[in-house]
């Protein structure tokens, strides 16, 4: 294996641990005996030591999810896609994101920023990283699962 192809395997195990990491790092929510599911907020912090909360589904199968991810300053994606569309509404905090064909390599000034109460749709495939710079930012992702990710190599187009 080249040097090249040693990094950009190791650029994928970081996306791809990055993407499940939330899920080990968090909490999940349980409905009620009737199926409803009313979450104080105070149930909508992650654990001490995580970093997310599903509160609902599970992005890993078949259906709908709602996961909530609190990223601490400085912590953030490399250039990656999706294979599921994701609808994502900025709770806290001001999110960097890069899209398109200019996210292909991770450049953080052609970030751009989006503020609390916005909302970004991510389409099936659509290019992007994010991030959150100078502090804690908390995002709620809604999508179909299973959903993967997938790492681009620096420098690589679609």
């Amino acid at each position: 294996m080249t040097r090249t192809g040693a990094i950009g395997w190791a650029v994928c195990a970081v996306v791809t641990l990055l993407a499940v990491s939330h899920t080990a790092l968090g909490q999940s929510l349980k409905p009620d005996a009737h199926g409803f599911l009313i979450a104080p907020p105070e149930s909508l912090k992650p654990a001490a030591g995580g970093r997310s909360v599903t509160i609902v589904g599970d992005s890993s199968k078949p259906g709908i999810y709602v996961t909530r991810i609190t990223w601490a300053p400085g912590s953030g994606s490399r250039p990656h896609y999706h294979n599921e569309a994701r609808y994502i509404t900025v709770l806290k905090g001001t999110w960097w994101v890069a899209t398109g064909p200019d996210a292909d390599v991770y450049n953080p000034d052609k970030m751009v920023p989006v503020k609390a109460g916005s909302f970004i749709y991510e389409p099936p495939g659509g290019h992007h990283y994010d991030m959150a710079k100078d502090e804690e930012v908390v995002v709620e992702i809604i999508g179909m699962g299973p959903v993967s990710t997938t790492a681009l190599e620096p420098g690589r187009g679609r």
